[in-house]
């Protein structure tokens, strides 16, 4: 199984960080935050890695390489200008191929094990949620009976963690361009075709200079 980690975003609330760095290669603890990633996809078994990029992506690729220091393949999908994660995901697939795929965007940071996505995809998606973080209480969804439902109503909603297993049938009819994920998921939610799970473990949204702080927190006391 091959996977995909989401690098295109600007940061724009990393800021001044992020005008000379791509997000993915801010440091935490000293290591590149898409490192991490890396290789902990490495240890799970996933060797086959596919990386988007737009901002600053050049340095991404000068500073990953091929990948094999890190004991993984890298392919690159550049993005000229930013295609949301929908479209990005759909521009890289040539290079995911015709089999389901791990996302995960680049810029959380968590020790879940990756190894438990190993497992054949019942339907188009399969989500890891997390409790809710301060800064998204409302939540995005609803896990009962390892199905993930669309409920505006529901209090019981947990945060979408942005790690995924997808099946390339999710972008069915979509076309080259910049568009959203979560309609085609919730397209698919509504045919009770997305399955999920609830991540135990740490995972924190590093969208700030808090979050990267308390990520290192996380790494030191873990260390």
């Amino acid at each position: 199984m091959k996977a995909m980690i989401l690098a295109a975003g600007k940061g724009e609330r990393m800021r001044p960080l992020t005008l000379t760095t791509p997000k993915p290669l801010i440091r935490v603890a000293g290591v590149p935050l898409i490192e991490y990633h890396l290789r902990a996809l490495a240890r799970a078994g996933f060797t086959q890695i596919v990386i988007n990029h737009a901002w600053l992506g050049q340095q991404i690729e000068d500073h990953l390489g091929d990948g094999s220091r890190f004991g993984v393949s890298i392919r690159y999908s550049p993005e000229g200008e930013p295609l949301e994660t929908g479209g990005g995901i759909f521009r890289a697939l040539p290079l995911l191929g015709d089999e389901a795929f791990v996302v995960v965007n680049g810029d959380v940071w968590t020790d879940y094990d990756f190894s438990a996505l190993h497992r054949p995809l019942e339907g188009l998606a399969h989500l890891v949620l997390v409790d809710n973080p301060e800064h998204h209480p409302g939540g995005d969804f609803v896990l009962a009976d390892a199905k993930v439902h669309d409920s505006a109503q529901a209090a019981d909603k947990l945060t979408y963690s942005g790690i995924s297993v997808i099946h390339p049938q999710l972008f069915e009819g979509c076309s080259d361009g910049a568009f959203k994920l979560a309609p085609l998921l919730r397209k698919a939610m509504a045919e009770g075709r997305v399955s999920g799970e609830r991540l135990e473990g740490h995972w924190v949204d590093v969208g700030t200079h808090e979050r990267l702080a308390q990520v290192e927190t996380l790494i030191e006391a873990s260390g």
